[in-house]
């Protein structure tokens, strides 16, 4: 089969080497691709926001089998729905339901009707309302941007003029773009993080392996929100009491939800979520996999990928038995100076003589004049697998030490956190 996956960063590359495993596999395109991800597919440089475009490409090419969309923008544009209308299979979810992740207020109001837990919360479109609000509201408070914004349209305010200056950003200033012309203004809960990814035909549930995420740019959790500067997995705290409770409170109700709204979910769903004195709740909700999630959940996966894809396209996602390897994953960010906020480009990145074992997922990388140089925010991802987090850490950081370019920062604590709560 020739399969064309849509999306340029580390989670891309991470599925196109997932998908190179697979014996079905004839040929992989990629649109638009990166440096690393051209050692492993042909790239195709199409504007994958142009929906339109993408399916005329498909169509005039007329040997694609499958195409897998992982970005959140061309889903919730309905990419997927425009290469069905056009008589292709494609993976991922329908325009009507990767709302769930392109509208906070939808999400929220969804688990409001269905009594799926998550923080109290209001919505606003009206700047005025907001601000008499958050005078009066409890603080720390969280506010969240309703449309997409790259990961980065969450600001956890400590104190009530945090709260009116992030008001002020988003709703004003634009911070986000029309991403903050509405805003969710939520109550902080407290306790451990968690992303529980599922894949769904939109009626049988399979988890994957849990995760960790990084969201803050510098150690400690300090600094400003970052698409993610590094994951492990699995998450120390999470164990078969959590898995069930999760899947009874959250997933299945979610994924019923969706079907009762007339939006049923086939794809990957991803559960942000914390566990609170209360039980967990659900933070947000993604339409896709995770970044750099998909970095530590996919080198862990047993089973044929593309098999799984494929079977969630037919609804038939009940005949397969998804296996994971045992052990554990790290994947550290290597970054810009000045990420997320402004940075510059076209440094050159040198590689060293990295261990074989060792991943490395391509996200913010072009070539240019033959040399390996930055394109993005967030560079590389270096991936390791090990018999537990400890030992997948340490060899994450030896190989990260090989690896150099101008301004290049990344966090030291990756795979710290957690360690000292019980697993049930």
């Amino acid at each position: 089969m020739n399969v064309l996956v849509i999306g340029n960063g580390g989670r891309e590359h991470a599925v196109i080497q997932a998908l190179k495993k697979s014996p079905k596999v004839t040929k992989l395109y990629a649109m638009k691709g990166n440096a690393g991800i051209a050692k492993d597919a042909e790239l195709v440089n199409v504007d994958y926001c142009n929906v339109k475009a993408v399916g005329d490409w498909v169509d005039q090419k007329g040997d694609i089998d499958f195409t897998v969309v992982t970005p959140d923008d061309p889903l919730a544009l309905g990419l997927v729905d425009e290469l069905e209308s056009r008589g292709h299979r494609a993976f991922g979810p329908k325009k009507n339901a990767a709302i769930i992740e392109a509208s906070k207020a939808f999400s929220k109001e969804l688990m409001k009707k269905y009594g799926i837990p998550t923080a109290s919360y209001e919505t606003f479109d009206d700047y005025a309302l907001a601000v008499e609000y958050v005078k009066k509201c409890n603080i720390p408070v969280v506010l969240k941007a309703d449309g997409l914004a790259l990961g980065k349209g969450v600001l956890i305010c400590k104190t009530r003029e945090e709260a009116l200056q992030g008001l002020a950003e988003m709703m004003l200033d634009q911070k986000f773009g029309s991403a903050g012309n509405k805003v969710v203004v939520e109550e902080f809960l407290e306790g451990p993080e968690v992303s529980c990814l599922a894949f769904t035909d939109g009626k049988t549930i399979k988890p994957m392996i849990t995760s960790c995420d990084h969201k803050r740019a510098l150690d400690n959790d300090e600094g400003l929100n970052t698409g993610g500067m590094g994951t492990f997995s699995p998450a120390p705290f999470f164990g078969e009491k959590s898995a069930k409770e999760v899947m009874e409170k959250i997933m299945q109700p979610t994924v019923s939800a969706m079907n009762a709204e007339g939006r049923p979910f086939k794809g990957v769903l991803y559960f942000g979520l914390m566990k609170t004195k209360d039980g967990y709740k659900v933070i947000e909700y993604n339409a896709r996999f995770g970044d750099p999630e998909t970095q530590v959940i996919l080198p862990m996966l047993k089973t044929d990928l593309l098999e799984i894809f494929e079977a969630i396209v037919d609804e038939r996602l009940n005949e397969v038995e998804i296996e994971w390897e045992k052990g554990a994953c790290v994947c550290l960010v290597l970054a810009s100076g000045g990420y997320p906020e402004k940075y510059e480009k076209g440094k050159e990145i040198v590689i060293g003589d990295l261990d074989k074992d060792v991943i490395l997922c391509h996200a913010g990388t072009a070539e240019k004049d033959g040399r390996l140089v930055t394109s993005g925010g967030r560079v590389l991802g270096v991936c390791a697998k090990g018999e537990d987090v400890e030992a997948a850490r340490n060899k994450v950081y030896a190989n990260a030490e090989k690896i150099c370019f101008d301004g290049m920062y990344y966090r030291k604590d990756i795979g710290i956190k957690y360690r000292e709560i019980a697993k049930e």
